[in-house]
C-alpha cells in the first residue's frame, strides 16, 4: 500500500502552460524553418517563376507532401505486419524458500512412500526465441496493406487537388500585383493633384472669389475622386502581400513583378468541345479518381470482414534455454500448430458482412454523385470561363477609350482649356477602367485555373524536391504552353 501511495503521489501530472518566452522561441523558431532554403527573389518575378516559388516553397503544399510521406511510411508498416512474429524473451525468476512437493499414488491415492522432493531451483532464468505464424492474421494483414496502397494514392490525388488550387491562387494573385505594379504611380500622381486641386478650392471658397454653393459642389466631387482612388489604394496594396505568402517570400519584402507579354486569355478553352472536358474530367479529375480508390478500400473492408468468418490456423517453432539445474535438456526445442474458431461469428457475421455491403454501397453512390458534380463543374467552368473572357474584352475596350480621353483631357489641360476637376475625374476614370481591366483578367485567370483543375490538367513535373529553382521554372514554362495545346 505504501508503495502503491509513492507511485500514485510521483505520477500526479501537473497543468504546465507554456510561458510567453517559450512560444516566443517556438515561433522564431517556426519562422526561421519555413524560410530555410529558400532563395531571396532576384529581379523581376515571371509568372513561370512565381508558380514554380509555390510549388517548391509553398508551407501548405510541404504539408501535403509530408502526408504523402506518411501514408507511403503506413504502407511499409503494412507490409512488414505480414511477416511471420519472431519473439525474443527473456526472464529470471526467484522465490525465497525452495519448492518442495510430494506426490500420491495414482492407484491407492495414498501419499507415495518417497520423501518430498524439490525439482525447480530458487533461482533460474529462462530464455526463448520463438516464431510465430498466424494464418488469419497474414491475411488480415494483406488486406489492410492494400487499403494502405490505395490511402498512398488517395494522398497523392489531394496533393494534385491542393496543387491545382495553388497554382490558381497564384495566377490570380500575380495579375493583381501586376495592376498594382501598374497603376502604383499614376494613383499617387492623380491623388497628389487632387489634394493640391482641393486645396485651391478651399482657398478660393475663403476669399469669395466664386459662388460659394459652386465651390464647395466643386469640392465634394473632387472628394468623391479622392475616396474612390484611396480605395483603389488599398486594392492594389493587398495583391502583393498574398502573392509572397503564396510563394513563401518574406511578406516585409518588396518585390517587382514582370507582366507577361500575352495576357494569357487562353481563348482556345472554349474552342474544346464539352465532350472533350467531360472526357479528360472523368479521367483525371483527382476528387473523382479519390472516390474510386475510396470504393476499392470500402469493397476490402468487405473481404475482411469476410475473413474473420474463418477459423484460424496458427503454426510455433520455439528454441529454448533454461538454467535450471534440475532440469536434464536445459536446451530444448517445440513446435505446436493450433485451430481455433470463434463460434460466435456465426451469430455476429450476417450483420457484419450486411455493415461491409452497406459501405460498399455509399462507397459507390459517393462515387457517382461526385462524377455527376465533377461533370456539372466541366460545364459550369466552361460557362464561367466564357463570361469571363467576353467580360475581359469589354473591359479592355472601355480602358483604351478611357485611356484615351484622359489623354486627350491632359492635352488640353496644358493649353488651360480644362478644368482641374475634369483632369482628376479623367485620370480616375481611366485609373479604374485598367484596374477593372486588370481585375477581369485576374478572374479570367481564376475560371481558366478551375476549368483546368475541373478537367485534371496539370504540369508534368518531375521530383520538385530534387529540381533547382531554375529547371522547375523551365519545366513550369514548357507544362503552361503544352495547356495551350489540348484539344
Amino acid at each position: 500500500m505504501l508503495a502503491a501511495a509513492l507511485l500514485a503521489g510521483c505520477g500526479t501530472v501537473q497543468v504546465q502552460p507554456l510561458s510567453a518566452d517559450a512560444i516566443q522561441k517556438q515561433a522564431s523558431s517556426d519562422r526561421q524553418a519555413a524560410r530555410t532554403g529558400v532563395p531571396p527573389i532576384a529581379g523581376q518575378l515571371t509568372m513561370d517563376e512565381a508558380i514554380a516559388r509555390a510549388l517548391k516553397y509553398n508551407l501548405d503544399r510541404r504539408t501535403r507532401l509530408m502526408e504523402e510521406a506518411l501514408a507511403m511510411n503506413q504502407l511499409d508498416t503494412a507490409n512488414l505486419d505480414m511477416l511471420p512474429r519472431v519473439m525474443a524473451n527473456a526472464g529470471y525468476s526467484w522465490r525465497d524458500q525452495e519448492l518442495i512437493t510430494r506426490s500420491v499414488d495414482s492407484v491407492t491415492g495414498l501419499p507415495s512412500l518417497a520423501n518430498p522432493y524439490i525439482s525447480t531451483e530458487r533461482s533460474h532464468a529462462a530464455y526463448d526465441l520463438g516464431l510465430t505464424w498466424n494464418m488469419l492474421d497474414f491475411g488480415m494483414s494483406y488486406l489492410t496493406a492494400k487499403q494502405s496502397a490505395d490511402r498512398v494514392l488517395i494522398a497523392a490525388e489531394r496533393r494534385r487537388k491542393a496543387m491545382h488550387v495553388l497554382i490558381a491562387d497564384v495566377r490570380t494573385a500575380f495579375w493583381r500585383t501586376v495592376s498594382a505594379q501598374k497603376l502604383r504611380k499614376d494613383v499617387k500622381q492623380t491623388i497628389d493633384m487632387a489634394e493640391a486641386a482641393l486645396t485651391d478650392a478651399r482657398k478660393a471658397e475663403s476669399e469669395r472669389l466664386r459662388s460659394p454653393v459652386d465651390t464647395l459642389r466643386y469640392q465634394r466631387q473632387l472628394l468623391e475622386n479622392l475616396r474612390l482612388l484611396e480605395s483603389i489604394e488599398q486594392e492594389l496594396a493587398s495583391g502583393r502581400v498574398e502573392l509572397a505568402s503564396l510563394i513563401n517570400a518574406p511578406l516585409e519584402q518588396g518585390f517587382e513583378v514582370a507582366e507577361p507579354q500575352e495576357d494569357g486569355s487562353q481563348a482556345h478553352l472554349m474552342e474544346i468541345p464539352v465532350a472533350r472536358l467531360e472526357e479528360l474530367a472523368v479521367t483525371q479529375n483527382a476528387d473523382l479518381r479519390e472516390q474510386f480508390y475510396n470504393g476499392r478500400i470500402a469493397v476490402e473492408e468487405t473481404r475482411k470482414t469476410m475473413l474473420r468468418l474463418f477459423p484460424n490456423l496458427s503454426f510455433n517453432y520455439d528454441l529454448r534455454y533454461d538454467t535450471d539445474k534440475y532440469l536434464i535438456n536445459n536446451h530444448w526445442n517445440d513446435a505446436g500448430l493450433h485451430l481455433s474458431w470463434n463460434v460466435m461469428n456465426l451469430l455476429s457475421g450476417p450483420a457484419q458482412k450486411r455493415l461491409a455491403e452497406a459501405g460498399v454501397k455509399l462507397a459507390d453512390q459517393r462515387r457517382v454523385a461526385t462524377q455527376m458534380s465533377v461533370l456539372t463543374q466541366v460545364h459550369l467552368s466552361r460557362l464561367q470561363y466564357q463570361i469571363a473572357y467576353r467580360q475581359y474584352l469589354r473591359a479592355d475596350q472601355i480602358w483604351q477609350a478611357d485611356a484615351k480621353i484622359a489623354e486627350h483631357v491632359r492635352n488640353r489641360q496644358q493649353v488651360e482649356a480644362q478644368s482641374q476637376l475634369e483632369l482628376v475625374a479623367n485620370n480616375t476614370t481611366a485609373i479604374l477602367s485598367l484596374l477593372r481591366r486588370y481585375q477581369s483578367l485576374a478572374q479570367l485567370q481564376g475560371a481558366a485555373s478551375k476549368l483546368q483543375a475541373t478537367t485534371g490538367l496539370e504540369p508534368r513535373l518531375g521530383s520538385v524536391g530534387e529540381l533547382s529553382l531554375e529547371q522547375l521554372t523551365k519545366d513550369v514554362g514548357a507544362s503552361m504552353r503544352e495547356w495551350q495545346q489540348v484539344k
